[in-house]
């Protein structure tokens, strides 16, 4: 399940235009920016992975606790470094399988202290448009109602807001100042 989730998440980032990471690019540089996204508490012993052209999940280095860090790939927009525990990998792997809505049964909690991209902040499965530019953030994936919690629900590069609100993958952003 562990890789299957993974290898659809990846799999995802390179059908919507991701190119393998720089082909000079050390092992040792991959794991620093897959480090990056994270609290170096979580990421220091996560699993770290990246993903072949041919769809093949690659891992760099094997962790030894429950988090998953991706390196990501520089310059493509959203498919940048995060580390995410298993249930932020479920929502993960359900979104980018188009499922009608997550089945994690817990909240999952994704990293993205590197910051992040996106084609949009309202459309979940948005592939071009004007990328947006996340400041270094944390998400709490967990199916909800983003009308009944009283947050912004509209693009901040600060604070605390829905992401992709009123479609069944909003998700907590918890942001820096940018």
């Amino acid at each position: 399940m562990y890789y299957r989730t993974t290898a659809t998440l990846l799999l995802f980032s390179l059908t919507v235009g991701a190119a393998c990471g720089a082909p000079n690019e050390s092992r040792a540089g991959q794991i620093a920016r897959a480090m990056s996204a994270g609290p170096i508490s979580i990421s220091a012993h996560a699993t770290i992975i990246d993903m072949s052209s041919s769809g093949k999940t690659i891992v760099l280095r094997k962790g030894s606790n429950a988090y998953t860090c991706y390196i990501g790939h520089k310059g493509v927009t959203a498919d940048d470094p995060f580390c995410a525990d298993r249930a932020g990998m479920q929502w993960t792997s359900d979104w980018t399988q188009h499922k009608p809505r997550p089945t994690n049964t817990k909240p999952g909690i994704i990293y993205m202290f590197a910051g992040g991209t996106d084609w949009s902040a309202t459309d979940p499965f948005a592939t071009k448009g004007t990328p947006i530019h996340e400041a270094p953030h944390w998400m709490i994936m967990y199916p909800f109602d983003a009308k009944t919690s009283g947050l912004p629900t509209g693009f901040k590069n600060s604070g605390t807001w829905i992401m992709w609100a009123n479609t069944p993958y909003a998700h907590l952003m918890v942001q820096e100042k940018s």
